[in-house]
């Protein structure tokens, strides 16, 4: 599952910014921490020390060989690359309707009345979260990802209900 993806380096010592994709990044990126890597090759990656910049996770990290990311250059070599942690990891979450974002991809999209609308191929988290649906006919669809919106998500059957506002599957 990914966790991040790092950013751009951040001064001449090898801090690498990090876009964070997970609800608890303190847990996920503590100092002492391995983190696997897409793609595979760069990794995995050891937290050697992590702070939060103006808003900005800072990471300092360790290669696989267990030498430090020390300058600028090596910083920008591991840009774009994305952070994993194994599934297994996670913890099981107390709120039965929370779900983390890798059980939601692939489940089936209907409407009330059982139409198919799409398959989800992603959850965007921009303030709110959103469900990225790729549509039968084509092109996608951004679908809110609330309890109004989407009143039922059933992960054993694979399938997911989206009770839309008039006009959303028309955009």
């Amino acid at each position: 599952m990914v966790v991040g993806r790092i950013g751009r380096p951040h001064g001449v010592r090898g801090q690498v910014t990090v876009e964070v994709r997970t609800d608890d990044p303190d847990l996920r990126f503590a100092p002492g921490g391995t983190l696997l890597t897409e793609p595979a090759t760069r990794g995995p990656l050891t937290i050697e020390a992590a702070r939060w910049h103006s808003g900005t996770l800072l990471l300092t990290l360790l290669l696989p060989d267990g030498t430090v990311v020390a300058d600028r250059e090596a910083a920008d070599a591991l840009r774009n690359t994305m952070l994993l942690v194994p599934v297994a990891a996670l913890p099981e979450l107390e709120d039965p309707d929370s779900f983390y974002d890798h059980q939601l991809v692939g489940l089936a999209a209907e409407l009330p009345d059982g139409s198919p609308v799409g398959e989800v191929t992603g959850v965007r988290h921009e303030g709110t979260e959103l469900l990225v649906l790729r549509r039968p006919e084509g092109g996608e669809l951004l679908v809110p990802f609330v309890t109004a919106m989407v009143p039922t998500v059933d992960l054993a059957a694979g399938r997911l209900v989206i009770d839309p506002p008039e006009g959303l599957l028309d955009l």
